[in-house]
């Protein structure tokens, strides 16, 4: 790891800050006493080597900007220890590594948005928007996205109506085997092994696979490098306006990998 002086000064502060935010009593270390000795808050890089089983000095090198490209071992080991946040873990992993993480730090990521995206995509008029979390449960969406839907009710996981209610394969999503079934399959094999331990996630893909209709293309589709939907214009009937295309516009937000904020343009034929 050859960083530059700002982005070691950068890992310092950042890193520090989460030490110091960490009781040592929380981590097993026994109470500090009265008398000499080390007094900052939070946890030691003595106690950070304890913790990451690692040799003494291994973690100030580390903090310093000074061991050769860090493993992702060691990276989840003190995100972990740190208890750092998945903004904080994208941080630490682009600016050690260069690169993006492989996966969340945390178990839960993506089940949640910030409540200020809720507001956002509700007062989103003259396209279809919506947001859904890394299980695809409808977390959010405006008025055009309901009334894309007969009934006018939108479904509460997009990716299983996408995927098995007949209404969707047979009605609104045209050219269903065609068009929509090879770009939304290879999404879904990409999130359960993102989160292998997601219960939701793998009952969705079992059932995926036990539909007669489905499951087929699951098996050929999924193995499939994912095509990602952005730019994308597939044919789509309009409950209200009938037979047209949507494009899609997708979004991450940063603080929850996994989710996802959707806009679809409609035109129609």
């Amino acid at each position: 790891m050859h960083l530059a002086a700002a982005d070691r000064a950068a890992l310092r502060t950042l890193l520090r800050e989460r030490r110091a935010a960490v009781s040592p009593a929380s981590a097993g270390f026994p109470p500090r006493r009265p008398g000499p000795g080390r007094r900052v808050a939070g946890l030691s890089q003595e106690q950070m080597d304890v913790l990451l089983e690692r040799t003494p000095g291994t973690y100030n090198r580390f903090e310093n900007g000074q061991l050769p490209t860090p493993s992702a071992e060691l990276l989840t080991a003190v995100a972990t220890v740190l208890r750092l946040d998945e903004q904080e873990w994208v941080f630490l992993w682009r600016l050690t590594r260069r690169e993006a993480p492989p996966n969340p730090l945390h178990r839960d990521s993506g089940l949640s948005v910030p409540e200020e995206w809720h507001g956002l995509v509700d007062g989103i008029s003259g396209a279809i928007a919506y947001i859904n979390d890394a299980e695809w449960n409808l977390l959010a969406h405006n008025k055009e996205f309901a009334e894309l839907f007969p009934g006018g009710e939108p479904p509460a996981n997009p990716m299983r109506w996408m995927l098995l209610d007949p209404e969707a394969r047979e009605v609104v999503l045209g050219d269903w085997a065609e068009s929509w079934a090879p770009l939304v399959m290879p999404q879904l094999r990409h999130a359960v092994e993102l989160h292998p331990r997601n219960a939701a996630l793998a009952r969705l893909q079992a059932d995926v696979r036990r539909d007669p209709v489905a499951g087929p293309l699951y098996a050929a589709a999924a193995a499939a490098p994912i095509a990602y939907p952005d730019g994308s214009a597939r044919p789509l009937n309009h409950a209200l306006y009938g037979p047209g295309r949507v494009t899609t516009c997708v979004a991450e937000p940063v603080t929850s990998p996994g989710a996802r904020v959707v806009l679809l343009l409609y035109t129609p034929n």
